[in-house]
């Protein structure tokens, strides 16, 4: 068996989804850090009996098992002593872990209680994770040839301290580490995944570099990863396949790993010191909330109006009435006076308008849920696209694709036009 890695949750909470597991991508995230090959993750309940089986099923496929949860002074923190149980080992109250929380205690003004002292109860032959941040401490434990447990609690603060001060090195130290796995996410819009996959043909068959689709809200996503020495040597590896997909999606791929369409947009506004103003009536702020949520989009955002109401587009807007009155307010003709208005008014090189029916209700066989105008205006033009986004989506959905669309289409004007 090679030195591979699992990660078991445990947690009934995460089961019901009161909680993010943002521990297991943490893990994920810092196992390929240190090139240790991770190939399942599993979540378990508060239950001895469904923790034992999860540790059966990972001792037969990984060298290397990493707990998170479960670690606390309460009824239902239940990891090391399952653990002990499951490999027939006895519990020993560690006196340095009792000093410890003694000396936490009293910092906080409180006496150490019997339930909380449980944590220093810890299995025969273990060292001791130490927790600089909280009280339980974790176990670093062979507990038999060729098998590592790590534990750690569930609180993400404490887990990621504890993974840094000890852990890693303690991985690093014992010929864990194998060079790193690292990964290059390319971003694309507008075109669908299957589509892309596609295009991109036996690419997505290579070892080393591996590419890999993944498909979002309007948004595909290629990530490239590498297994190398270091991070300059896999991203050797990731840059001619990078550069060929970059070829292939040509003005779909919008940027890299966290690039934003808004903050793309924002980067070739700032590049052409231009700026933007918008109106919304169907999105309702959403599009001015997106391009806000970029740091120092105030040099290139100047504002935006929030036009619902047919008096609003008239008044504010200078949308005619006799054009509303013919064509309606969710139409091309519409969507492109909104865009010329809020630039005229708020004095900018750019406008971008929406205008939709986000549903549930309000749609007709002739406009139905989910029809959406996106109008764009500069100093020489103003167009505008029709999209269908389907009334299946939802109104949360039908609005979000709907913000994202308009930026999108913003990024391919300032992109191409000169």
């Amino acid at each position: 068996m090679n030195k591979s890695a699992e990660i078991i949750c445990i947690g009934t909470e995460l089961l019901l989804g009161d909680i993010v597991n943002g521990n297991a991508r943490y893990l994920a995230q810092q196992l390929a850090n240190l090139g240790i090959a991770h190939h399942y993750q599993t979540v378990v309940g508060d239950n001895p009996l469904r923790i034992q089986r999860a540790v059966a099923i990972a001792c037969e496929r990984a060298r290397l098992i990493i707990f998170t949860g479960g670690l606390g002074p309460t009824p239902d923190d239940l990891t090391i002593a399952t653990l002990a149980d499951f490999f027939d080992t006895s519990l020993i109250e560690r006196p340095e872990v009792v000093a410890d929380l003694e000396a936490k205690f009293e910092r906080r003004g409180y006496d150490l209680t019997d339930s909380s002292r449980r944590q220093a109860l810890l299995p025969e032959g273990a060292s001791i994770l130490p927790n600089p941040v909280g009280t339980a401490p974790g176990i670093i434990w062979q507990p038999r040839a060729g098998l590592t447990i790590i534990t750690f609690p569930g609180v993400p603060r404490e887990m990621q301290a504890m993974w840094q001060a000890t852990a890693a090195p303690y991985l690093t130290e014992n010929g864990w580490a194998d060079g790193v796995i690292h990964s290059q996410t390319l971003k694309f819009w507008g075109i669908g995944e299957q589509t892309l996959a596609d295009q991109v043909g036996d690419l997505l068959n290579s070892q080393n570099p591996t590419v890999a689709p993944y498909a979002g809200e309007g948004e595909v996503k290629l990530r490239i990863s590498a297994k190398a020495e270091s991070i300059s040597a896999a991203n050797q590896l990731i840059a001619p396949v990078a550069a060929k997909i970059r070829d292939i999606g040509g003005l779909y791929c919008y940027g890299q790993d966290h690039d934003t369409l808004a903050s793309t947009v924002g980067a070739l506004l700032t590049c052409r010191s231009q700026t933007l103003s918008v109106a919304e009536s169907c999105t309702g702020g959403g599009l001015g909330q997106g391009i806000t949520a970029i740091p120092g989009s105030s040099t290139y955002f100047l504002g935006g109006v929030i036009a619902y109401d047919n008096r609003i587009k008239q008044g504010l807007l200078n949308v005619p009435e006799d054009v509303l009155a013919r064509c309606g307010a969710v139409s091309a003709e519409v969507a492109e006076a909104m865009a010329n208005g809020v630039r005229s008014r708020l004095g900018t090189d750019w406008g971008l308008s929406i205008t939709g029916i986000a549903g549930p209700g309000g749609g007709s066989d002739e406009k139905p849920v989910g029809l959406v105008y996106i109008g764009i205006a500069s100093t020489t033009s103003t167009r505008s696209q029709k999209y269908l986004l389907g009334p299946d989506r939802g109104r949360a959905s039908i609005r979000q694709r709907s913000a994202l669309s308009a930026i999108n289409m913003l990024r391919l004007a300032l992109s191409t036009d000169s």
